[in-house]
This record gives C-alpha cells, sequence and structure tokens, in this order.
C-alpha cells in the first residue's frame, strides 16, 4: 500500500492577508526610519541661507561758510492766525419794538402797482409745440401721397436703392389745411428732406378735435421713401 499525504489548500487572498499583516509593522518602522534620516540629512547637509546685503552708503555733507558779499535774505515773515471773534459790548434796549404794519397806516390805494411782465405772444404756426386735441387728424389722400412719393424720390437714390424715413413736423389748421411743414429728423440724405417737404404740402388731413371742437395741431408722421422690387 502506499501512502497518500494529504495537500492542504490555501486560499491566495487569506494568505496574501496575512502576510501583509506580519509584515506591516517591520514596513511602518522602516519608513519612519528613512523619514528620518532623509529630514536629518537635509538639515545637515543642506547649503546655509543668509540675507542679503542692503546696506546703503551716505556721503558725508560738508558744511561751507558763504562769503561776506553774499546776502542771505531774511526767512519769510509769520502767517498771521486769524482773529479771535470777540463779543460786541453794546447794549440793546430791550423797549425797542417794531410798529406793526396795518391797512392803516398804509391804505390800499396809496400802494403801487405790482409790476407788468410783458409776456411776449408767440403764434401757434410759428413753431412747434404742444396743442391739446382728443382726436387726432387723419390723412385723406393716401393715394395721392403714394403717388406724388414715386414722383418726387430723388432718381439717383431710387436707382442706387437707397431709401429712409423723415419724420415731418406737420401745422393742420382748424379746417385740416397743412399750412406749415418742417423736418422733425431727418433721414439723413438732403435729397430725400427736401422731396418729403415738397410731398408734405399736399397732404389733405380731417380737422383735429378737442372734444367738439375743431382746432389747429402740429402733429408729426413719418415720410418714408422705400424701393420696392
Amino acid at each position: 500500500m502506499t501512502a497518500q499525504h494529504a495537500v492542504p489548500r490555501y486560499d491566495d487572498s487569506d494568505s496574501a492577508n496575512n502576510r501583509l499583516k506580519g509584515r506591516f509593522r517591520a514596513l511602518f518602522w522602516s519608513s519612519i526610519i528613512v523619514a528620518t534620516t532623509v529630514h536629518f540629512g537635509a538639515f545637515v547637509y543642506w547649503p546655509e541661507l543668509t540675507a542679503e546685503d542692503f546696506s546703503v552708503e551716505v556721503e558725508e555733507l560738508m558744511v561751507f561758510e558763504l562769503p561776506p558779499e553774499i546776502e542771505v535774505p531774511p526767512p519769510p515773515k509769520a502767517i498771521a492766525r486769524p482773529a479771535t471773534p470777540v463779543i460786541a459790548t453794546t447794549e440793546v434796549n430791550e423797549d425797542i419794538t417794531i410798529a406793526p404794519t396795518t391797512f392803516a397806516t398804509n391804505p390800499v390805494d396809496a400802494l403801487p402797482p405790482p409790476p407788468q411782465l410783458e409776456e411776449k405772444v408767440v403764434a401757434i404756426e410759428d413753431a412747434p409745440r404742444f396743442t391739446p386735441f382728443t382726436v387726432a387728424p387723419e390723412i385723406l389722400n393716401r393715394g395721392e401721397i403714394i403717388t406724388a412719393l414715386s414722383r418726387a424720390y430723388p432718381p439717383l437714390l431710387r436707382d442706387a436703392g437707397i431709401g429712409g424715413v423723415v419724420k415731418v413736423f406737420f401745422f393742420i389748421d382748424d379746417t385740416g389745411v397743412v399750412r406749415s411743414t418742417r423736418v422733425q429728423e431727418t433721414s439723413g440724405y438732403e435729397q430725400l428732406d427736401n422731396a418729403a417737404l415738397a410731398v408734405a404740402s399736399l397732404y389733405r388731413f380731417s380737422p383735429a378735435l378737442n372734444r367738439d371742437a375743431k382746432v389747429p395741431v402740429w402733429v408729426a408722421f413719418p415720410v418714408e421713401f422705400k424701393v420696392i422690387r
């Protein structure tokens, strides 16, 4: 008969863990010794740091005596200090009173008239200004205005495809007739501004109303020039 020996089975992870636990103490103290040795050597053999010399050399000042023919001006006078306020010693009689102002001593008939301020009356049509109204005027001849804009469009700008919007002030009387026009905001092209003013006189409006009354007003409308492809 042959003797059979049982072969023990080991768990790889368990044996590695046990080996690490067995060598942990030796590894820990070896690391401490190595770290201490490295730090000690760094302190011993590291070159010593010294501060750079920042000293400054100052030359001694020498005093010279001026010859007698050179006159030294006197020092400036000291600035006078502000005066200290002093309380006046004048005595005021406490019995002094101011007479009351009454109409008996100052009759109204004897008073001078109040100053008259000369007010400059400016006509409403002289310059654009705010004019109150409750119903705004409306354009009555839009088709005629479109035709007039096409005719007044400067050919050079139209052929180049250049357009713009001109904001025009209109002064419209109480019958809806345009009495005055002027440019409020330019289009950037003088030719378009002049064409807009030329067409503006052709506008016809309905009268503006302030409640039930027809009133003259200043209004602003845009006049647009654009190329239709």
